[in-house]
């Protein structure tokens, strides 16, 4: 279950990124990462929070970590892999509404 916390750290890096790409700023263009680099970045991120999940699972399992901390991770990694699973079904939808289009 998402916490507040963790849906405001998502809402911040997601704002850091747009920050980053393809916005005008003093009249200037600046150039961002692409599609696929953000896309990239994303998947990386998701992979990140799995494996921190998986260690400190493992370290609670050795008496190492504390409850808390486990349950944050595995939240944190429950958050991230359903918002990559509803930006990969969003994405899936727009591919199918472009094929319907007529030519």
């Amino acid at each position: 279950m998402a916490t507040p916390t963790v849906a405001a750290n998502a809402y911040a890096n997601l704002a850091k990124m747009m920050e980053r790409g393809g916005a005008e700023k003093a009249g200037q263009a600046v150039a961002g990462p692409s599609f696929s680099a953000l896309l990239k970045d994303s998947v990386g991120s998701v992979l990140e929070a799995g494996k921190k999940s998986d260690m400190q699972t493992m370290a609670m399992a050795s008496g190492k970590a504390n409850v808390m901390d486990v349950v944050t991770a595995v939240a944190d990694t429950d958050v991230a892999v359903s918002t990559l699973v509803s930006v990969r079904d969003r994405v899936i939808q727009a591919y199918e509404d472009i094929m319907k289009m007529p030519i």
